[in-house]
């Protein structure tokens, strides 16, 4: 009984490896056939930029009085 896990134990860390290294493989071939992108840095604006700032709502001084809730028993 001990050699069936042993062996279905060492069936899965085979195929999971199978499976690690051959997306591994895809990932690199198709890096490979990509041609590499020049990053360009933006260029710098002149112009200032201008947020639109909402105001604080005041808080609300007084309070109404909690409502009462009854259940039917």
């Amino acid at each position: 009984m001990f050699i069936g896990i042993l062996y279905l134990f060492l069936t899965f860390l085979f195929c999971f490896i199978l499976v690690v290294l051959i997306k591994l493989a895809y990932l690199g071939i198709c890096s490979l056939k990509k041609p590499v992108e020049e990053v360009k840095k933006p260029t710098p604006k002149t112009e200032p930029v201008y947020y639109i700032v909402e105001k604080k709502r005041a808080r609300k001084a007084n309070y109404s009085e909690p409502k009462e809730i009854q259940f039917k028993k």
